[in-house]
């Protein structure tokens, strides 16, 4: 009974440490704070359509990668807060599927992060915030997202879907 427990803990906790790891790799090529970011730990949060367990596991895993985040509390808050609600929205739709794949796993974490780290983002900017730097810069946000999370987040459904890992997702 115990097993069965700690199963989902286990999960999240693996999710959380793959997403930071990943995060901190992608920080090494610069590709992982600001404007234009192509972090590889996006493409995970496509796992939240398969378990819950991702939900806590991305969201803790966010909070980890953006520890390193230059833009310091603001990114530590917000872009865990724009990974959580991406998490939560792609469970919930879960079960819209085309060909057994949820197709629109990675659209919540595209859209969050465009509007809540481009928002951010946009308050650094030496004129500060204005409507025009949101919409910059929520756009080169939203671009990467859409790169990773469907260029390498649908093919990893597939390939969960394909070689019967899913039962692992539970």
């Amino acid at each position: 009974m115990k097993q069965k427990k700690a199963y989902p803990l286990v999960l999240g906790a693996l999710i959380a440490a793959l997403y930071a790891s990943l995060t901190y790799a992608a920080s090494v090529l610069g590709l992982a704070y600001g404007p234009v970011q192509f972090r590889f730990s996006e493409a995970l949060t496509v796992l939240a359509a398969l378990t819950p367990a991702a939900i806590p596991g991305l969201t803790i895993g966010c909070f980890l990668g953006n520890l390193g985040s230059p833009y310091g509390m603001i990114d530590i808050v917000c872009g865990t807060l724009a990974t959580l609600v991406a998490a939560v929205l792609s469970y919930a739709t879960r079960n819209v599927k085309i060909k057994g794949i949820s197709v629109l796993a990675p659209l919540f974490p595209i859209v969050s992060n465009a509007v809540i780290v481009g928002a951010e983002i946009a308050v650094y900017l030496p004129e500060g915030f204005t409507a025009y730097g949101f919409l910059i810069n929520a756009l080169w946000v939203g671009l990467g997202e859409l790169v990773v999370c469907y260029a390498a987040g649908i093919p990893l459904l597939i390939a969960i879907e394909k070689t019967g890992l899913k039962k692992y997702f539970k």
